[in-house]
């Protein structure tokens, strides 16, 4: 199933939290070889998990993680702000953009579980009324996307082949919901209810009144 938690919360899911940060060690660090910072726990972290952001993750039967991305309104410090703007036009910021990063797979999941990930971050956009969603990504996931059927436009993007790394910036309509849905297995009808039992079912009213 789809989770949705901020990372305040990880802390009531200790065995989900524990895993994703060392999938991610194992993706990023491991199969990848970057350069990130992994802890004595076996967990890689960087300083935008200390800034509670929204985790979408794909929780697996045994509790643990199959899958997982990170949300960051760009109204505050992002990683494409920070470290990737020279790949953009300027400063990326805007109460209708979120950075979504560490998209994370467990080594086992299968393909269903990007799709699923991708129709989480489609219910943050319907739920909290983001009208994109801006991202860093590398050449592997090109492939993915296209696959799960959630292609971005690319805004910017430097080196050649493997090494070739791009901002990205996503939209998701009715149509791009219809065909993840298919890819995954999973209904818009229960994609919904994952989320509506994060946030309530009038989260999507809460905000048009407040935002």
């Amino acid at each position: 199933m789809l989770r949705y938690i901020y990372g305040s919360d990880l802390h009531k899911l200790p065995v989900l939290a524990a895993s994703m940060f060392k999938d991610r060690a194992d993706q990023f660090r491991t199969r990848l070889g970057w350069e990130v910072t992994v802890n004595e726990a076996g967990e890689e972290r960087d300083e935008y998990d200390d800034m509670n952001p929204l985790y979408v993750i794909w929780e697996n039967d045994q509790g643990t993680h199959g899958g997982s991305m990170r949300f960051l309104p760009t109204t505050g410090p992002v990683m494409v702000n920070d470290h990737f703007q020279h790949l953009t036009t300027g400063t990326i910021r805007s109460p209708l953009i979120w950075e979504c990063t560490r998209f994370c797979l467990n080594k086992d999941a299968d393909g269903t579980v990007a799709a699923a990930l991708m129709l989480g971050g489609g219910e943050i956009m319907r739920g909290f009324g983001v009208a994109h969603f801006v991202g860093v990504f590398d050449a592997r996931m090109v492939r993915i996307y296209r696959m799960i059927g959630s292609s971005p436009e690319v805004l910017g993007s430097e080196g050649e082949g493997h090494d070739r790394i791009a901002v990205g910036l996503w939209e998701f309509n009715t149509e791009a919901q219809a065909k993840v849905a298919a890819r995954c297995g999973i209904s818009p009808q229960q994609s919904q209810q994952w989320f509506e039992q994060a946030f309530g079912s009038s989260r999507t009213q809460d905000w048009a009144q407040t935002g």
